[in-house]
C-alpha cells in the first residue's frame, strides 16, 4: 500500500485488475476503496474469462490473458509471478492489458539476491511440468495443495521484464519500523508501460 500511495495516489479511481487476490490485507482494501476494482484467478480447468462455476470468480491465465488491449491503470500481483511457468508471456500479458502509463505493482520473493536467476520448473513441449530444481510449494488461496514454485528470481528480474515486454521497472524495499514494515522479502516491484 505504500508503494501505491506514493506511486499512483489516485489509485481508487484508477481501473484495478489483481490476480490471485489472497482475501485479506492489500485485496480486501483495494477491492472497498477501488471503484473499478475487478480480480481473477487461475482455474487450470476453465477457460479464461469463463466463471468458475462452484466458486463465481473469474478465470484468467497470466500467460494468456483474455481481457482486451489497454484496459486496465494498474495490474497487481502478490507473490504470484514465482509460480508462472512462462514469465516472459506473463509480463507481455500484462504490458499488454494495461494503458500507456499504466504499472504492474508487485511483490515476489527475490530469493536469489544479487545472484542470477534460475528457474524451479519448466513446461515440457507435451505440456507437463517438468521439475528443475527440489519441488517446493507456496500456499494458495484457492488450493490447499499450494502452488508450484517455478523460478527463483533475483534482481534481474527488473532486466528480464525489460527484456520480456519493455517495461521499466524498480525494485523497491521499503524499512520503516514506525509503520511496522520490516521483513526479509519486502520487495516491491513497480513496472511501467512506456
Amino acid at each position: 500500500m505504500q508503494v501505491l500511495k506514493q506511486h499512483v495516489p489516485n489509485y481508487r479511481s484508477r481501473r484495478v485488475h489483481e490476480s490471485s487476490p489472497c482475501g485479506r490485507g492489500v485485496s480486501k482494501r483495494l477491492k472497498r476503496e477501488c471503484r473499478k476494482y475487478t480480480y481473477s484467478h487461475f482455474f487450470p480447468d476453465v477457460s479464461g474469462g469463463e466463471i468458475h462455476p462452484e466458486r463465481g470468480e473469474r478465470s484468467e491465465n497470466l500467460e494468456k490473458l483474455s481481457f482486451r488491449d489497454e484496459l486496465f491503470d494498474l495490474f497487481i500481483t502478490q507473490d504470484v509471478m514465482e509460480h508462472v511457468l512462462d514469465p516472459a508471456a506473463a509480463f507481455r500479458e500484462i504490458a499488454r492489458v494495461l494503458k500507456p502509463g499504466g504499472a504492474h505493482i508487485f511483490t515476489v520473493p527475490l530469493v536469489k539476491k544479487a545472484a542470477k536467476s534460475e528457474r524451479r520448473a519448466e513446461r515440457a513441449p507435451d505440456g507437463t511440468v517438468m521439475p528443475l530444481a527440489e519441488v517446493q510449494f507456496h500456499g494458495n488461496p484457492i488450493d490447499e495443495q499450494g502452488s508450484l514454485v517455478t523460478m527463483d528470481w533475483g534482481y534481474d528480474i527488473a532486466e528480464f521484464i525489460d527484456d520480456s515486454c519493455g517495461m521499466s521497472s524498480q525494485i523497491i524495499m521499503i524499512d520503516d519500523m514506525k509503520r511496522g514494515i520490516r521483513a526479509e522479502y519486502i520487495d516491491v516491484i513497480l513496472s511501467r508501460k512506456r
